[in-house]
């Protein structure tokens, strides 16, 4: 202490002006990179540590020449569709959407094939095919071709026909692979070890060009976006117009996070404001602090441009987090600063200030480290977020603690503060009803404790983690609106990909590929066993067991459109007059289907290259009891077992299936979390207090106030999801704050007189009240949340206020309670 005790007499009490103006450049030098600061909700942003899902999910995409990156706009008009005046509005919108320079392409009911023509055979197939756009086909011949075709109702038309959709397709360019295989293959390398000096080098260089591509080609779709909205504006007074798709989804997960982050930033400083203005009473006690958060925020937004660290979805609430640490230690240098004024009132600013820094830089640097080490527990996560989010909290805690404890003492020194004469008769009837309640109703208190732990127990294992991304809206918005439209009347909004792959022989068994080679002949006959192992899929065989996957998925209540080869033969069972293909036309399926409908009937289907079958299907977002990782499991089971195929001959792949184990992840994840989490503090106490007795007593109330964020989840039915697994840590990091000092004070004032009761009271008095006002601080700062478009936000500024108020009682209630019993202090 006499070294920090010299540092502060030599380098911050003498010279505040010269450490303000040395800050200051260290901002400035900060601000350079603000434009760096960006936010990612990507699918990369949700992938686990090792999990190999995405780069899955993008091979299946190239096998079979399919991408999710289009937007769907659903259409209803208020007259009716099928009318010239109705196709005519319908093709006036599209014209202009496919006019946008970054869309490569549309599909409409206006451009596909009708395949309605009485003289459509087999063999006129390639002549025979109309289409709205290129013939002239009437309104009611068109909506009838429209709906009998298999391929289009619920996809690209309504079953009443009075919705319709544009598929609105947004090609990501080829550099962007190019970029992203270059980079995987260095990353790999490096992961191995293998990697040169120079190919290090080059991973450095692969990474920054893949961040500046990658952040270009998000502006230009966001612009593309809001250029998409700003058209479909002009087509509402006549219609029910909705936009929809993977990429418009990630554009308002980000659009949300970031006026919220604005917005909402602002709000909560505006409360915080006010708050502090009402509690403290003097302009100092509102400005110093606002400064020193804001101070904060500042260097962390121009660190993490720096290092090119980009925000996700889950770690985008770092900036309130930040505040409120920042908040709270300098809400207990003022309480104590204004103690100090209040003993001493003859005493000069300068000493003071001095007294208040070497009082508070001990509990208060127990408290950032201990903090530091719940965040930090979220390093052990397997998702990739969530470590980072750990990392961001562990440099930021840092920043604060520093900017607390050199700008803090720096701006009072230039401006002392004058004696707050009501601070004599300051008495907080909340903190000291605590006092007098814990001294009276003790066991009240430990039965309520036990009571409060036995709901927790049962709420966490009500805990869930399944949620739908139509669940992060409100109601209100465009895009809750729009899921229920796709949901309901075009089959579905999460893509998921069932890929089949075909069963080789062994190379020993001298089957050969030729047809003929077999005493059964496949063409003409219904062959069992030696006809799957033929090189193409276009056999009865095989045709028929991906019928019975086809019919079993369309079968499922989650799921809404099912796409996959068999809907290709239904299409041409029907030119060919409804009936079903014989083995011979099957073998002859790729010759007959003409090259233009290659792409829309056989390759997003079959890859005879890498010998795979695909079924396309949509997920129901809207069913409330929707259970992916149940339907997953459900699926494969199925599959594997009455159906026959091998585990390793199915794949899952899509949108799906990455969020699915983001979520089945978060339960383990949490647990591991928590877990670490508590050992490290138990540690730490042990580190600080260097007492058992003590540490035991002060994971009581953190247990409680983490068990308490978890278990009101459970028993309100809200699940984990990829906002919600870090309110358990941050409640642990809070309810630290909480016990830390207290118990560092008690042991202050015990000194005085060896008195358990009267020391409760006294340190009720001072250091709860700091304890009090921090946490209607931050309660009444973060209500604004409520107000937010994205849930998760919402639940958030709930549960931490919820943090805040339990973690307050524990430790004006249990905590002491439990210090009173069993006297831990000699």
């Amino acid at each position: 202490m006499r070294r920090l005790s010299a540092f502060y007499d030599r380098l911050i009490l003498p010279h505040p002006l010269i450490v303000l103006v040395v800050f200051g450049l260290l901002l400035a030098v900060s601000a350079l990179k603000f434009g760096q600061f960006r936010l990612d909700a990507s699918a990369e942003s949700l992938v686990l540590e090792n999990d190999r899902s995405l780069e899955e999910y993008r091979q299946v995409n190239r096998r079979f020449t399919t991408s999710d990156d289009f937007l769907v706009v659903t259409y209803t008009p208020e007259d009716e569709l099928f009318t010239e005046a109705g196709l005519s509005q319908l093709r006036r919108l599209r014209d202009e959407l496919q006019a946008l320079d970054a869309v490569g392409s549309t599909n409409s009911i206006l451009n596909v094939p009708l395949l309605h023509s009485p003289d459509l055979t087999l063999d006129t197939v390639d002549s025979e095919i109309k289409t709205l756009d290129g013939n002239d086909v009437s309104p009611e011949t068109a909506r009838a071709a429209l709906l009998d075709n298999p391929l289009y109702p619920n996809l690209l038309i309504s079953e009443d026909a009075k919705t319709t959709a544009i598929q609105v397709n947004l090609p990501t360019p080829e550099r962007y692979f190019d970029l992203l295989r270059k980079r995987d293959t260095l990353r790999d390398k490096a992961t191995s070890g293998s990697a040169t000096e120079a190919e290090l080098a080059d991973l450095e260089q692969a990474r920054e060009e893949f961040i500046r591509y990658t952040a270009t080609l998000g502006k230009e779709r966001d612009a593309t976006i809001r250029e998409v909205r700003d058209i479909l504006q002009r087509y509402r007074n006549n219609a029910e117009i909705h936009l929809g798709g993977v990429p418009m989804i990630v554009a308002d997960m980000i659009r949300f996070i970031e006026n919220d982050l604005s917005t909402f930033g602002f709000g909560v400083l505006a409360f915080l404001l006010i708050t502090l203005a009402i509690i403290f009473r003097q302009w100092r006690w509102v400005l110093v602090p606002l400064l020193c958060c804001g101070f904060t925020v500042w260097l962390m937004v121009g660190l993490l441009g720096w290092a090119k660290w980009p925000v996700t979805v889950i770690s985008s609430n770092f900036i309130s987090l930040l505040l409120i640490m920042t908040l709270s230690l300098t809400i207990h240098l003022i309480v104590r600063y204004r103690e100090f004024q209040h003993d001493e009132p003859e005493a000069k600013p300068g000493t003071i200030l001095r007294q208040t820094v070497m009082a508070m830089i001990k509990p208060c640097f127990y408290m950032a480290i201990t903090t530091i080490v719940a965040f930090g527990s979220l390093t052990f996560s397997g998702i990739r977020p969530v470590i980072d989010f750990g990392w961001m909290m562990t440099l930021g805690l840092t920043v604060a603690f520093l900017i607390t404890f050199v700008i803090f003492p720096a701006l009072l020194a230039l401006l002392p503060p004058p004696r707050d004469r009501k601070v004599a008769s300051d008495k907080v009837p909340f903190t000291d009803g605590f006092a007098r309640f814990t001294e009276q109703h003790g066991k009240v208190v430990l039965s309520g404790s036990v009571v409060i732990a036995a709901l927790c127990a049962v709420g966490i294992n009500k805990l869930t983690v399944e949620n739908s991304f139509i669940d992060y809206f409100k109601s209100s918005t465009e895009i809750h609106q729009g899921m229920i439209t796709i949901d309901d009347r075009l089959g579905g909004t999460t893509p998921l990909d069932v890929v089949i792959t075909d069963d080789k022989p062994p190379e020993s068994a001298g089957i050969e590929s030729d047809p003929f080679a077999s005493s059964c002949d496949p063409f003409l006959d219904e062959c069992d066993g030696e006809e799957e192992y033929r090189d193409t899929w276009y056999t009865y065989q095989k045709m028929r067991k991906l019928e019975e996957v086809h019919q079993y998925l369309d079968s499922l209540p989650e799921t809404g459109k099912v796409l996959s080869i068999n809907t290709t033969l239904d299409i041409l069972a029907r030119i060919n007059q409804g009936e079903p293909l014989d083995a011979l036309e099957l073998a002859f399926v790729p010759a007959a289907v003409p090259d233009d409908l290659r792409d829309i009937l056989l390759t997003p289907y079959i890859s005879e290259e890498y010998d795979q079958a695909r079924f396309t299907i949509r997920i129901l977002e809207t069913i409330p009891d929707l259970r992916r990782q149940a339907l997953l499991d459900r699926i494969h089971k199925h599959l594997t077992t009455e159906l026959g195929y091998d585990k390793d001959q199915v794949l899952f792949a899509g949108m799906t299936v990455m969020y699915n184990n983001m979520l089945q992840s978060l339960f383990d994840s949490q647990i591991k979390t928590i877990g670490v989490v508590f050992l490290a503090i138990m540690i730490m106490f042990l580190l600080l207090f260097r007492s058992l007795k003590l540490a035991l007593i002060g994971m009581a109330p953190n247990l409680l106030a983490a068990g308490s964020v978890l278990g009101l989840m459970g028993w309100l039915g809200i699940p984990l999801d990829m906002m919600t697994i870090t309110v358990a840590a941050i409640t642990v990091g809070i309810a630290v704050d909480d016990t830390i000092h207290y118990i560092h004070r008690f042991k202050v004032e015990f000194s005085k007189d060896a008195n358990y009761i009267a020391t409760m009271h006294r340190c009720h008095r001072s250091i709860g009240q700091a304890m009090f006002y921090t946490s209607l601080t931050i309660i009444s700062g973060f209500s604004i949340l409520v107000l937010s478009n994205f849930i998760p936000t919402i639940y958030f500024g709930l549960f931490t206020g919820f943090a805040m108020f339990m973690a307050l009682v524990g430790a004006l209630t249990l905590l002491p309670r439990l210090i009173i019993l069993m006297k831990p202090f000699s």
